[in-house]
This record gives C-alpha cells, structure tokens and sequence, in this order.
C-alpha cells in the first residue's frame, strides 16, 4: 500500500529559469571572499557535495563550518530574491496539480532534494507548492552527500518502509539512488535526461512530465 510519495524537486516540480546557478554563485562568494570562476556539476548531487568540490576547484579550504556557512547564505539570498525567482522561474506543468490530488486521495508527500532546506522551502513556496507536502518528513542537503542515503533519511523520518514509498526524480542519480534504497522510482524527463534514459537508469515507470494527471497517478500507484 502507497504510504509516501516523494519528490525530487528542481526539474521535476519546478524550474529556476537559470538564477539557481546566480544565487549559488552570491552565498559562495559571500562566505569564502572568493568570486565563482568554476563550478562543480551539479546534476543529481548535493548541495555539501557540489561546495566541497568547488571549493577545492578555488583552492578554498572546505570543512563543516564553511558548509554551514554556505547553507544559512543559500537560504537567505533565496529570501531577499525569492520575487526573482518568481519571474524567472516556474512550477512544471500538472506538478501543483498533482500534488493536490494525491493530496486529496490522502497520500502523504515530502521532498528528498540536495537543496539545503531553506533553499528548498523558499523555491516550494514561491512557486505555490509548498502546502500539500509535509517537509518536516523530507531530506535536503544538511542530511547527507548521496541520494540513498537521503531517501532513508526521509523514510525514517516518515516512519515508512521502502515498499511502500514511491520517489519521482529527473536524472540517472535519482533512479540509481531510489533502487538503492528499495523504494519504487518514478523518472520524469523534464530535465536533461531523456526518458530511455531513466529507464536504463532504473526507472520502473517514465513519464515524459506530470501533464497527464491520470497517467501520472497510474505510474505512482495511486
């Protein structure tokens, strides 16, 4: 039985329209006094993977007191421009709707996303998304380096085990990350990954986005 749905967020429930990337490079610059020249991929990692790593691409020392730095920065340029974030970006098209009608048939639903979580509640907010997920239940950033482990971060937190949990994400790590912690996945192809390519990656179901509300609800198991 479907006990909790969980949600990648960036490219599978909403877009940032390019200022992602901008607002990282802001909180970077703002606690290490050093200008973003580079990067590291971000796709399918996590926020404590993509510093460590380009931080030593800016030849900065990294430790935890920098991630925590870096994360309470993150979140608060999310909030001076979340009206930014607004204009620029937007929520995919069905993911609201979606969210209510699981909402509505009583499924619960959180968020396993490599955004720190002030980051996350401000993107889920701006975009209207927010009200129909139980974030206190979720796993960002703060919790771990690995998508597996965030998911049993999340399960725990919900008290639900893999079988009956279903994760939806964009990319190859999401699907690899849910088979890794024995959930169902679900691939939605609207990110970079195509959707052959999250069914080689290991999806059990692809939806090419979250349009077609019915067929998304089919592929859940809802």
């Amino acid at each position: 039985m479907l006990e909790l749905v969980l949600w990648d967020i960036d490219h599978t429930l909403m877009a940032t329209g390019g200022l992602g990337r901008e607002l990282w490079g802001q909180a970077f610059e703002e606690v290490t006094g050093v200008a973003l020249r580079e990067q590291a991929p971000v796709t399918g990692s996590t926020e404590r993977v993509i510093l460590r790593e380009t931080a030593r691409l800016h030849d900065v020392p990294y430790d935890d007191e920098l991630f925590a730095a870096f994360a309470e920065a993150l979140s608060a340029v999310h909030v001076r421009r979340a009206a930014e974030l607004r204009e620029r970006g937007h929520a995919l098209p069905g993911a609201a709707t979606l969210l209510a009608e699981l909402a509505a048939r009583g499924v619960r639903q959180s968020v396993v996303t490599g955004n720190v979580r002030g980051a996350a509640e401000v993107k889920l907010q701006t975009f209207g998304l927010d009200s129909c997920l139980e974030l206190g239940e979720g796993a960002y950033g703060e919790d771990g380096e690995d998508r597996p482990g965030l998911i049993r971060t999340a399960l725990a937190r919900a008290f639900v085990a893999p079988g009956s949990a279903v994760f939806l994400g964009d990319t190859p790590a999401d699907m690899d990350g849910g088979r890794q912690a024995e959930v169902r996945v679900v691939g939605v192809a609207t990110g970079r990954t195509s959707a052959d390519a999250l069914r080689e990656a290991g999806a059990d179901e692809v939806l090419e986005d979250l349009s077609d509300t019915d067929r998304a609800l089919a592929a859940i198991g809802a």
